[in-house]
């Protein structure tokens, strides 16, 4: 499985951007999650989303603002990000593996988003 991150870019606080992650291989049953990096900081979840779209869990910390959606004929995950903050600057990273999302055995290679006050 091969993951490609895109979407991410330079916004203004209270800006929006759309990430995409485009799933490539075998993924099917595959849960897929997105992860943020500051600078300094250690990995963190953001959302997760199953591989039906059934259950979808969020970060408190993005709950309202962010949205996890799937499209399964492109095999692509998106994260709608609205109200952003300059504490939403990181390097997003999109991760598939298990469906209820305990693991996950795939990474993406990362995409920047700065969020500038």
């Amino acid at each position: 499985v091969q993951l490609q991150a895109s979407g991410g870019g330079l916004v203004q606080d209270g800006g929006s951007l759309r990430l995409s992650c485009a799933a490539s291989g075998y993924t099917s049953g595959y849960g897929m999650g997105w992860f943020r990096q500051a600078p300094g900081e250690e990995r963190e979840f953001v959302a997760h989303i199953s591989w039906t779209g059934s259950r979808i869990g969020y970060a408190d910390s993005v709950k309202g603002r962010f949205t996890i959606s799937r499209d399964g004929h492109a095999n692509t995950v998106y994260l709608q990000m609205n109200g952003l903050k300059p504490e939403d600057t990181a390097i997003y990273y999109c991760a598939a593996g298990s469906d209820d999302g305990r693991r996950y055995h795939y990474w993406g290679q990362g995409t920047q988003v700065t969020v500038s006050s």
